[in-house]
């Protein structure tokens, strides 16, 4: 199993590297000569703002930032485990080497870590199914809450007119999304302006529901786990979640097909596939042809050894 987490902790601590690496940069670049004053004192008459935090609390909140980025905080580690933990972070931090062959206790580490995320994770699926019941169920009893065949919920809160966007079509719309417990997690309102994207190139409950409202309409949809972001989430929305968005269908039009150059390059790439193929083809028929000569070339030895030793 591929601890992902580990990659955001370490993408982390490169970028804070590469921050402080940055800032030491500038300062070099931009130090002023001995006799000068710094730019900000000579400009502002004030001197750069004090540091709020120590060193040993800014090293503090990197070691946070670390572990809490990684699968530790799934794997339900008790309190002899999260020493464990601790001593390998601190035998790394004091520059130790590994405690162990890395390639010999990389099985054993994709066994435990694998088998406790794997654990952590069904367990959240059962935590969430129980929620996502009592929630749908819940809407079921508002009779202007239309529910499709996937589960998806949805309900009219005004109507347009017209036709209907289907899933081939390219949609603008203005929206607001959050999670069941009300937290915002994205809006079109607050960016200023509408989202434009093809209808079939969205989360599926998206897809699906945005058919059932036409130009100048607005709906309100609600989406289980399995319709939206799944057990993966997304950086702003936590796995297992159910999505409700309220949506002004704006406008809508046939999605227009992709560049000529692209579908051009799709067919070329598909000629050169077929090329290769028989190219490959070929070979495997000339190997083939070889190997029938080189075999009727073996009998036709084995017949004249025969031959000869007949007549000896």
């Amino acid at each position: 199993m591929k601890l992902k987490h580990t990659l955001i902790a370490s993408a982390l601590a490169l970028v804070l590297a590469a921050g402080l690496r940055a800032q030491t940069a500038t300062a070099t670049t931009a130090a002023a000569p001995a006799d000068t004053a710094p730019a900000d004192v000579a400009t502002t008459g004030t001197a750069a703002p004090a540091p709020q935090f120590t060193d040993a609390q800014v090293f503090e909140m990197l070691g946070w930032y670390i572990v809490s980025n990684t699968p530790i905080n799934e794997l339900d580690a008790d309190a002899p485990l999260k020493d464990a933990f601790i001593k390998g972070a601190r035998a790394a931090v004091d520059g130790k080497p590994s405690p162990y062959d890395n390639d010999k206790i990389r099985p054993d580490m994709e066994r435990v870590l694998g088998a406790r995320q794997e654990a952590y994770q069904a367990r959240q699926k059962t935590d969430a199914d129980k929620k996502a019941a009592a929630f749908f169920a819940d809407l079921k009893k508002n009779t202007n809450i239309q529910t499709l065949p996937t589960g998806v919920m949805y309900e009219i809160l005004r109507p347009g007119a017209g036709a209907f966007p289907t899933a081939n079509d390219t949609v603008t719309i203005n929206y607001l999304g959050t999670l069941s417990d009300g937290t915002k997690f994205d809006s079109s309102y607050d960016r200023g302006e509408p989202a434009v994207f093809p209808l079939s190139g969205v989360i599926p409950g998206m897809t699906d529901a945005l058919q059932k409202i036409n130009k100048g309409g607005k709906i309100k949809i609600y989406i289980p786990y399995d319709q939206g972001y799944g057990d993966r989430g997304s950086p702003q929305i936590p796995p297992f979640s159910i999505l409700i968005f309220e949506v002004e269908l704006l406008d809508f039009g046939a999605t227009p097909p992709p560049p000529a150059d692209t579908a051009d390059a799709t067919a070329d790439a598909a000629d050169a596939a077929a090329a290769s193929a028989a190219a490959k083809a070929d070979v495997a028929h000339a190997d083939a042809a070889a190997a029938d000569a080189a075999a009727k070339a073996a009998a036709a030895e084995a017949t004249a050894a025969d031959a000869a030793a007949d007549g000896q």
